[in-house]
């Protein structure tokens, strides 16, 4: 088995694409790092050789990567007697759209062109082409997409993804911590499953996936594969309390990671034909 899977064939054009992908995305670092992590381990060799898509493990990870967008800590839950930051930004918004469209008289008047400085210098100075940009629609469209997050129990993830927004959207307890990482761990056990490997197989393989991305235990070490499989399975159904992850219950949780894996080709497929 090669310990040098970035220097390999077969990754080097996977590694350049996502490379350049985390530059687009300000994330290079990280994916830098993953892919140094990755090739001492020859974790994208062992990815491949259980039939692992490996752009789609990077699609999980790089979504991971980027900054995400979320209230300040205290804002969020109506029970903490806090107005709750996304509904609080909507009405602030609005309040706001309103206003522009009541100073538009103002605005027009402010923008247009001083006549007496047309015959400044004995020259004509024609109107400038001035884009019509209606600014009290646009601030009232974002508070509709901010009050869409807002609500007294959950909140949530928003990620910009190079154009196309992908959101982690499925609900969490917003007081719980490492809820990303958390479903990271997820999507990547979900897609490993779907190969048809058992636990024994999937978490060796997952644990060194989330120290290459930076996912470690809260002293700042590495997770072992129990050690990891111990944390998720203690904290996975008291974060996503709306997946159900009882064999015998309705495979809600597939269904999630089957959204996601539709979502991945529809994106990749997007990428190609740029």
């Amino acid at each position: 088995m090669s310990t040098g899977p970035s220097c390999d064939s077969r990754w080097h054009a996977l590694e350049s694409w996502w490379l350049d992908m985390g530059e687009r995305l300000q994330v290079h670092e990280r994916a830098e790092s993953f892919f140094k992590a990755s090739a001492a381990a020859g974790l994208l060799d062992r990815i491949g050789q259980v039939g692992g898509q490996v752009d789609y493990l990077l699609f999980v990870l790089m979504r991971y990567w980027v900054p995400t967008v979320l209230p300040p800590a205290g804002r969020e839950r109506l029970t903490k007697n806090d107005a709750d930051y996304w509904l609080e930004s909507e009405q602030i918004l609005k309040a706001a759209a309103l206003r522009l469209r009541e100073l538009k008289p103002l605005i027009e008047l402010l923008t247009t062109p001083n006549p007496v400085s047309e015959t400044v210098a004995g020259q004509h100075i024609g109107a400038s082409p001035v884009a019509e940009l209606e600014l009290s629609s646009i601030v009232e469209g974002i508070a509709e997409a901010a009050g869409s997050y807002g609500g007294p129990d959950y909140t949530s993830i928003v990620k910009a993804f190079d154009p196309v927004p992908l959101r982690q959207t499925q609900p969490f307890k917003h007081n719980k911590k490492h809820s990303a990482e958390l479903w990271v761990v997820f999507l990547l056990r979900e897609h490993l499953r779907s190969l048809g490997l058992g636990k024994d197989r999937y978490w060796p393989l997952i644990a060194p996936l989330c120290t290459a991305a930076g996912i470690l235990a809260s002293n700042g070490q590495a997770y072992g594969p129990d050690e990891l499989k111990s944390w998720w399975q203690k904290n996975w159904p008291r974060t996503y309390t709306q997946l159900e992850q009882k064999q015998e219950a309705a495979d809600s949780g597939g269904a999630a990671y089957e959204q996601d894996w539709d979502w991945f080709q529809a994106w990749m497929n997007w990428q190609r034909q740029r």
